[in-house]
């Protein structure tokens, strides 16, 4: 069974954070120039919420607030869902799922975050796995080319 330090590994371990002050139009600009849809918001070392484009859309752009005279702590999800490098794939997406979420920050055994999980690397990493299975069914059952 695939677990989400398999992901990490092979992705990376890179995580984007802001601090909470800094405005929501920097920190989506800074999104957009990463190709990410979520920003960690860190105070010093420590997980204080998470922003995401659902959040710029609900608390920002819904309630018709200035981006550049917003910070990012007025529009950012406070109660974060985290998981562990050692979570199954399975359990991850059930979480995301059940959840109605689409990141979820990757936190060590000493408290640290070191990854962070997409609903997009859960699928690319399904999609993977499933081709690997049928690559090698095909195989066994035609023999090796």
């Amino acid at each position: 069974m695939a677990h989400v330090y398999d992901i990490l590994a092979e992705k990376g371990h890179e995580v984007h954070s802001v601090g909470e002050n800094i405005s929501v139009l920097d920190a989506t600009r800074q999104m957009n120039r990463h190709k990410i849809g979520a920003l960690l918001v860190m105070r010093g070392e420590t997980l204080i919420g998470i922003f995401t484009e659902r959040d710029v859309l609900t608390r920002v752009v819904a309630e018709r607030k200035d981006p550049a005279a917003t910070a990012v702590s007025q529009a950012m999800t406070r109660q974060v869902l985290c998981c562990s490098p050692d979570t199954s794939i399975l359990d991850a997406r059930s979480v995301m799922r059940n959840k109605r979420i689409r990141h979820l920050p990757v936190v060590g055994t000493d408290g640290k975050i070191v990854g962070m999980v997409s609903i997009g690397d859960l699928n690319a990493w399904s999609l993977a796995d499933g081709e690997a299975t049928i690559h090698y069914m095909s195989e066994y059952i035609y023999g090796r080319a």
